[in-house]
């Protein structure tokens, strides 16, 4: 291999094969694109691939796309697409067939099964579209297709890749939808979902020229300044640029390194999300023009990289090591932006030719051609880096803790636009994460349990609060539970759908057994005012009385208020008097109220709550009210949220603070403040709480008049009398007028 120059061309067009890609090329013949796939899986059935190809002409008949074309030649531009980049002939076949189950009225997914085999049907079911089901919405419509879309390429990744070449050809035929409004929507469901997609696979070209496609129709005049700029930018540097050029190919001759050199420049859409997120100037984005350096090695990419930062000086700022550490979807280059000729800014990309293979091809350039079964080779996919199926496994583990479509879709667009940092663990295993990402994230990032059961984290040896955000290199260790535990608070403590579906999971969990306890005691307890001991009881025959489907059932309808103690008891028991007061007499008193929580402590934000009404703190005298699917809420006696169910007494629970403390509750004292309204007066009622031991978790303004200003507070203490220590310091500050402690209901 030798030094050689290159023009400057767009990278997605650059990168494309050289035919049967672009609609203004002409079709390729049945024959043809058997050729193509037998040049490099030479196990191939042309006659399978012949049959195929006829198939679908056949069958799509006198069918025609609204450019009018026929409508065969979709299919056929979606396998070409697909033979471009090499992917096997099962995958080509489900290209050209893709829309025959839908669109074709005498095709069923058996056929395809009979005439093709079981892989190509199962591919064709995977990527057939669900326009025939039914959807509240458009919203849940999207929503719905994409998460079975996804679980789909979970399993088989060339789902996806079929996907992306029909939505490609879609995207390049998209000026013949009419409807304007049409063709925006598609461009923007391109541009959040498979754009994404297409780079999180590492297929790049793909993603390029949907984004540049899209931008095109999403804000036309924005990727026409674009261009224009572009020119002369282009025609005012040309000079500076083939000095640059040549000089490049002048220091690989000196170091001895054989390469090619390849010139790019940056796509419209790539330059103006750089002009909106570092809110700069068109000519101040320094890699709007680059070269590539591909070479036959990894150390001739380092030696590479040392005689250009020798020549030139770099911009350490820019300087990006992805064959050290790959980015997930594989992609592997070192990347430098340095001063060259001219003073002009130019981005240098040197990697080798397979890292250049993967950067072209993605998922697509990880598959065995040597074995009798053409598969893909997880092992050369995991020694470059790229591991599709954990790549897409974010999305898995997100259908899996049961999200909705909607809170799919959310999420997944979450894990798809976030760049990303990496963590190791205590042994040395890389972590990669979304940027933002917190010690929860990663744990359920290592581990399902892991994340269930974390209580805590240390970073590079330091604990750290959980809302520390991760950094590249840190290295993490997970403090964990003995047993799982929902986190309180996990969406502020978790960027990534995984941990907050997870969390989700985990505290359903929890929350179904202990209302099923709450519930249990509750019956037995109420058994035993009757006379009847439980011991002796068969809790699955008193179920089936009561028509639940067992007896968990049973118990959390008891327990989430969903079912009365004296209703079950008379059902099952048609023989034991139960009067107009029965409900009351069966309700839990002091007796029975610890037992509820002893031994069993119910989870603080899950099944118990403090009032948001009152505020209780340790000190306050208490009642625990049951409420619908929340279980119990604690108020203080005076509350008035209490004496609006004084006539509902089979509701209430006598409380005590030393048994609340035991399930880790933290109570919060609302209060209210009358200061001059001074500039400086919040920070100095803020630093008398800190000095008081207080956490202030909130503050609103509440009225403003005049020479005054009511500062509500919301503030962490220990107990009722640590309030009252708070108060007393915010009444010495010479800038307060009044502090008194506040309800609900007087604040509104």
């Amino acid at each position: 291999m030798t030094p050689a120059t290159a023009r400057f061309e767009d990278r997605s067009r650059a990168s494309l094969p050289p035919r049967g890609l672009r609609d203004d090329e002409p079709l390729l013949s049945r024959e043809e694109l058997a050729d193509t796939v037998l040049s490099y899986q030479k196990d191939a059935d042309r006659e399978l691939l012949l049959h195929a190809y006829d198939f679908a002409r056949e069958k799509h008949g006198d069918q025609l796309r609204q450019s009018g074309d026929p409508y065969y030649s979709h299919p056929v531009r979606v396998a070409t697409l697909l033979s471009s980049i090499r992917l096997d002939q099962a995958t080509i076949m489900a290209g050209l067939l893709h829309d025959t189950v839908e669109d074709c009225d005498d095709v069923e997914l058996v056929d395809i099964r009979n005439d093709f085999g079981k892989d190509v049907a199962e591919l064709v079911d995977g990527v057939t579209k669900l326009g025939q089901l039914h959807y509240r919405s458009e919203a849940s419509k999207q929503a719905e297709n994409f998460q079975k879309f996804i679980l789909a390429t979970v399993n088989d990744v060339r789902v996806l890749l079929v996907k992306l070449a029909d939505r490609l050809h879609n995207m390049r035929t998209l000026q013949y939808k009419k409807n304007v409004e049409a063709r925006r929507r598609v461009s923007r469901e391109t541009m959040d979902l498979y754009a994404p997609l297409a780079r999180r696979i590492g297929l790049h070209y793909v993603a390029s020229e949907m984004e540049d496609i899209a931008f095109q129709y999403l804000n036309p005049e924005a990727r026409e300044q674009i261009l224009k700029q572009i020119e002369v930018l282009e025609s005012e540097n040309k000079d500076d640029l083939d000095r640059i050029r040549t000089a490049i190919a002048e220091i690989m001759e000196r170091e001895n390194i054989a390469c090619r050199i390849r010139g790019r420049r940056k796509e419209p859409y790539s330059i103006w999300r750089k002009l909106e997120k570092k809110s700069i100037r068109f000519r101040d984005v320094a890699d709007i023009f680059g070269f590539r350096i591909i070479t036959d090695t990894v150390p001739e990419c380092y030696q590479a990289l040392g005689a250009f930062h020798t020549e030139w000086a770099c911009l350490p700022d820019r300087f990006r090591d992805f064959i050290s550490v790959p980015k997930p979807n594989g992609y592997a280059s070192v990347h430098t932006t340095v001063r060259a000729s001219g003073n002009r800014l130019v981005e240098l990309q040197i990697r080798t030719e397979g890292m250049n293979d993967t950067a072209e091809r993605g998922v697509a350039a990880h598959w065995n051609y040597k074995s009798s079964a053409y598969e893909f080779d997880a092992e050369s996919s995991k020694a470059a880096g790229l591991d599709p199926a954990a790549n897409l496994r974010a999305f898995g583990d997100l259908l899996s803790h049961g999200s909705d479509a909607e809170d799919f879709l959310e999420h997944a667009k979450m894990e798809m636009y976030r760049t990303h940092v990496f963590a190791f663990t205590p042994k040395g295993q890389l972590v990669l994460l979304p940027a933002g990402s917190m010690p929860l994230d990663f744990a359920y990032a290592v581990h399902t349990m892991v994340g269930d059961t974390c209580e805590g984290a240390n970073i590079n040896g330091v604990a750290r609060n959980m809302r520390t955000p991760l950094q590249n290199g840190d290295v993490v260790e997970i403090l964990r539970h003995d047993v799982p535990q929902p986190v309180r608070g996990y969406e502020t403590l978790t960027v990534t759908g995984r941990a907050r579906a997870a969390q989700r999971r985990l505290r359903r969990e929890r929350e179904t057994l202990e209302f099923a306890n709450l519930g249990r005691n509750m019956l037995e307890r109420g058994l035993r005012q009757v006379e009847i001991d439980p011991v002796g009881v068969d809790m699955r025959k008193i179920a089936e009385r009561a028509g639940f489907d067992g007896v968990s059932a049973m118990f959390e309808a008891l327990g989430r208020s969903h079912e009365e103690v004296a209703h079950i008891i008379k059902i099952a028991f048609p023989g034991v008097e139960l009067d107009d007061n029965a409900s009351e007499r069966l309700a839990l008193d002091d007796q029975h109220a610890a037992t509820m929580i002893a031994g069993k402590n119910l989870t603080p934000g899950v099944t118990l709550h403090l009032g948001d009404c009152c505020h209780p703190l340790p000190g306050d005298r208490i009642i625990g009210l049951r409420e619908a699917d929340r279980g119990l809420v604690v108020h203080t006696i005076y509350c008035g949220t209490v004496a609006a169910h004084e006539d509902r007494p089979e509701l209430w629970v006598d409380l005590q603070w030393t048994e609340l403390a035991k399930s880790g509750v933290r109570a919060v004292g609302r209060i209210i403040v009358t200061a001059a309204d001074n500039q400086g007066v919040l920070a100095q009622q803020c630093s008398a709480v800190a000095q008081a031991g207080g956490n202030i978790i909130g503050v609103t303004t509440h009225e403003r008049s005049g020479q005054f200003i009511d500062l509500v507070f919301d503030i962490e203490v220990e107990d009722l009398r640590h309030l009252e220590q708070i108060k007393a310091a915010l009444r010495a500050l010479a800038v307060v007028e009044r502090v008194e402690r506040l309800e609900e209901s007087e604040f509104e």
